[in-house]
């Protein structure tokens, strides 16, 4: 069977996305196996389908390269908005659109430029800190710079949920770390029982920070949207950066426009397409 696929990354986050609304996507999980290859199938972070809803504008269904279905994905939905309005599946008056997904409906606003978009204004809601929702196994109301023990060693960590788990940690330089050895300690750790995203983050002042993320189910990524909310949420609680404020987060793939406050967070970033194509699914299994 063949199948139309997009590529498309939001400032290097890239996904191999299906419009399921005019054809028929059989076992994503697989695909997302198949197809996330970087020698041998497409190449991506994952599959990201776009399929029909009740309650939006398009629903998104997102499985990382493990074939693991995530719940939300920052720079996913931003391509998703994209997608929806370059293809004409929204009028071309409609620049603010709305996307179901696993986390809830999310409202998004899109910046369109000789007719196709070029970013995207999310409202990501609010963050969560409550242990249990995040969820992580944690006796006090709120995680916040506690200390637990990652390969022998401690750091001390942030908790917070936009939807998908988060571990933020404040080093003194990212780029240091050995992210594909602690990366996955972790993702696995104890505490956390569905696994977590986890951000490690140095503050370079009271507007900006620099993050690598190892996200659960796709090991390092060069951006992770609902990773840069929850490290701009970490920076406030822990007085680093201020609420009500735009922060800039640099990224190995580009730069995010942060804001929390207390009712949402609000993320700003670009939506790129790669190129489109046909792919004949069973020559790929």
């Amino acid at each position: 069977m063949k199948l139309k696929f997009t590529k498309m990354h939001g400032i290097g986050n890239d996904y191999i996305y299906f419009d399921a609304i005019h054809q028929e996507i059989s076992d994503p999980e697989k695909l997302a196996l198949t197809l996330s290859d970087r020698r041998f199938g497409i190449g991506g972070d994952g599959v990201i389908l776009i399929c029909p809803s009740e309650a939006a504008d398009a629903k998104m269904r997102m499985f990382n390269e493990d074939g693991s279905e995530g719940k939300m994905c920052g720079n996913g939905i931003r391509c998703v908005g994209k997608f929806i309005y370059d293809k004409g599946l929204v009028p071309k008056e409609k620049t603010t659109v709305t996307i179901e997904t696993l986390s809830g409906i999310k409202t998004l606003e899109l910046t369109v430029r000789g007719g196709k978009v070029q970013s995207a204004k999310v409202d990501m809601e609010q963050a969560i800190l409550t242990p249990s929702k995040i969820p992580v196994l944690f006796d006090g109301e709120r995680m916040i710079n506690e200390t637990i023990e990652v390969g022998g060693k401690e750091y001390r960590v942030t908790a917070v949920s936009m939807g998908n788990p988060h571990c933020v940690t404040f080093v003194g330089d990212p780029d240091v770390i050995e992210i594909e050895k602690i990366g996955p300690l972790f993702e696995h750790h104890a505490i956390f029982p569905d696994r977590v995203n986890t951000e490690f983050v140095q503050v370079i002042d009271d507007h900006t920070l620099k993050m690598r993320v190892w996200e659960r189910g796709s090991g390092e990524t060069l951006a992770c949207g609902t990773g840069a909310c929850a490290t701009v949420v970490a920076a406030c609680e822990n007085g680093f950066c201020q609420k009500g404020e735009d922060v800039t987060v640099h990224l190995r793939g580009g730069d995010l426009v942060i804001r929390y406050t207390d009712k949402t967070v609000i993320m700003t970033g670009p939506a790129t397409t790669v190129f489109e194509g046909t792919i004949d699914v069973p020559s790929v299994q």
